[in-house]
């Protein structure tokens, strides 16, 4: 299986032909079919990305399983995988599966909602894989397309605000990436990714506008990358399209972007801002820090005031990645395994969490807290899991949510004392929100007419919800699943970085003595 990675890739994208170019109508029989297709699609796609879990050898730090084929106008098409990617591209297979069993019960244009997943699945893998710069490029701004069309045609009431809101915010960034990445190619002469993470850019100091610029060249790099990947993750203060996004989105668009779209941003930070720019990392690095504090603590804050629940849950995902971007930037061992491991464990819960709201919304139609109260006395099967997933995200001891924020906080103790007293503050923060809403929709007396014949949960929805709760409680009990596999890439990136700002920082002291 020399093909493995492009094998795993493009799986979706032949699902989505198939459906496109040889299901017709639009009765119950072909939106049945348009489902299973989808289904059949994304499961192969899991299965066939095992063998790429099985063949990983995480004592290589290098890219594995490389695949390179010179292409049309002389761009190279080169994919790859190392400890720090392999794990996303499984997390994306795990969870697209279940992502297509949740849209089970939608009716309107059933086939091109399908498509729209399946080319959705197939462009996040290529972000993960992809070796050459314009090849990811191409990944990574693609995939704002059928997200666009996910939360603009399917979405709610104000869907079309929301989709152009998600899409201008995310394609704004990466303008100023491009920009740089041109910038990049003509100083180092190719677009390979593997070769661009060991090219020494310049970074000596220049004046611009009377401000001089410290790191050169490397900080303006630095923050053109920035400006795209803090919006995708989002950072604070360019968080304000996601719980836009969140709320009008469909429930199946919610799991992706939680659980995989946002994971780019931090990516990115991981296969770019810090091996190639490691003197922009160095220098913009105590901001960053101190931007994740503020986005924990004051998003937090903004989630406890929601009465949307999916809003709230949005908000609390801009506070969880606030923790992601605080152990990138702490680039030390535990920070950066917490970040990864925050990432993928983030993956699990949030998507779970609008799961949850899913269940209900399907019922009653409204997200408003105060329509609810009360559940546990119908729906004890759904009380329960959305109590376990509730823990998971304020960071339950035994639960995956619990070791990516000890993880980073271990990380930022070593870095900055203050900072990280703020992101302890967060946790408390997260348990209030997380416990409040759990009080008002589950607790109490059932009181309300509208909710005295809810139903509890199908077979379906927890057959969906089942591999949620294993990986969530497996990753609490058995982290090294995942530290095993991204330690040793984690430490050769510390290496590399810790060399070059090592030279730096040395010859700014002797500037300024």
């Amino acid at each position: 299986m020399g093909n493995l990675l492009s094998l795993t890739t493009f799986i979706p994208l032949i699902g989505a032909a198939i459906l496109a170019l040889f299901l017709r109508g639009n009765d119950a029989a072909a939106q049945r079919n348009a489902k299973w297709v989808a289904m059949f699609a994304t499961s192969a796609t899991f299965l066939i990305s095992l063998f790429i879990l099985f063949q990983f050898d995480p004592a290589d730090t290098g890219f594995q399983m490389v695949e390179e084929h010179s292409w049309l106008l002389g761009l190279n098409y080169k994919m790859g995988v190392d400890g720090i990617s392999v794990l996303f591209v499984m997390l994306t297979t795990f969870l697209m599966p279940l992502v297509i069993a949740s849209c089970w019960g939608v009716e309107s244009r059933v086939k091109e909602y399908m498509i729209a997943f399946l080319l959705l699945e197939t462009l996040m893998l290529g972000v993960f894989m992809a070796l050459d710069m314009i090849l990811f490029y191409l990944f990574f701004e693609a995939g704002l397309i059928p997200m666009f069309l996910i939360i603009g045609i399917w979405g709610g009431a104000n869907r079309i605000y929301a989709s152009f809101k998600f899409f201008l915010y995310t394609f704004l960034g990466s303008v100023l990436m491009l920009v740089a990445m041109v910038a990049m190619i003509n100083i180092a002469g190719t677009s390979d990714i593997p070769t661009l993470m060991t090219t020494v850019f310049p970074s000596d100091a220049f004046t611009v506008l009377g401000i001089n610029i410290v790191g050169g060249a490397q900080t303006l790099m630095f923050l053109a990358f920035f400006a795209s990947f803090a919006v995708k993750m989002p950072m604070w203060p360019v968080h304000t399209w996601l719980p836009d996004a969140h709320v009008q989105a469909p429930t199946a668009g919610s799991v992706v972007l939680a659980a995989i779209l946002l994971k780019m941003g931090g990516y990115g930070f991981l296969r770019f801002s810090l091996p190639m720019f490691p003197i922009g990392s160095e220098v913009i690095g105590p901001l960053v820090l101190w931007l994740s504090a503020i986005a924990i603590v004051y998003t937090s804050l903004v989630a406890l005031v929601q009465q949307d629940m999916k809003k709230l849950i949005a908000y609390s995902s801009v506070a969880h990645m606030g923790y992601v971007t605080m152990g990138i930037f702490t680039v030390n061992q535990q920070g950066i395994d917490g970040a990864i491991f925050q990432m993928i464990s983030h993956g699990f819960i949030s998507g779970a969490l609008f799961l949850c709201v899913g269940v209900i919304y399907d019922r009653m139609h409204t997200r408003d807290i105060d329509a609810y109260g009360g559940l546990v006395n119908r729906m004890p099967a759904y009380a329960l899991i959305f109590m376990f997933f509730t823990m998971a995200n304020v960071g339950l001891p035994g639960t995956s949510g619990f070791v990516g924020e000890f993880l980073v906080l271990m990380g930022i103790f070593q870095v900055n004392t203050w900072v990280a007293v703020i992101a302890t503050f967060g946790v408390i923060l997260s348990a209030s929100y997380g416990l409040w809403l759990y009080r008002r929709v589950v607790m109490g007396d059932l009181i309300k007419e509208s909710l005295k014949s809810i139903t509890d949960m199908t077979t379906r929805e927890r057959a969906i919800f089942a591999p949620l709760v294993v990986m969530t409680l497996l990753l609490g009990v058995y982290p090294s699943l995942v530290t095993d596999i991204i330690g040793p890439s984690v430490g050769a990136l510390i290496d590399q970085y810790d060399t070059a700002t090592a030279a730096f920082t040395a010859a700014t002291q002797v500037a300024l003595h």
